[in-house]
């Protein structure tokens, strides 16, 4: 019998959107610019109602051997049929600790236990 060590990169994470425009506060446009994060998954009760407006909070299926971002920036239709830039911050409220050196969740580098060089006998 052979054992393999499971690699589980996949984690349900919840995201806050900072400084969204008010045009992507429907289903599909928080999708949309949740898609640049993760897979979107959905979104907490009061993002879905609208009645709070200074972040949406979502829940998105992120890949944690990818980096990050801190923000994504996402193009505006505006009225005059240009578009406009305009930054999205991204705020992580919880993601697992990962080790760099086993690349394992569960626990962090630090954590990590240190193999020490064994000794040659004197």
């Amino acid at each position: 019998m052979v054992l393999f060590k499971l690699q589980h990169t996949q984690v349900p994470v919840w995201i806050k959107l900072r400084h969204l425009p008010v045009e992507l506060w429907a289903t599909e446009g928080l999708s949309t610019v949740a898609s640049g994060i993760g897979k979107p998954l959905y979104p907490d009760a009061i993002t879905g109602a609208c009645t709070r407006m200074d972040f949406a909070r979502l829940c998105v299926m992120l890949d944690i051997s990818l980096k990050l971002p801190k923000h994504i920036v996402i193009m505006v239709p505006r009225e005059d049929g240009s578009k406009s830039a305009c930054k999205v911050d991204v705020e992580y409220e919880w993601l697992p600790p990962k080790c760099n050196t086993c690349m394992s969740l569960g626990h962090s580098t630090k954590g990590f236990p240190v193999m020490e060089p064994k000794q040659p006998p004197v």
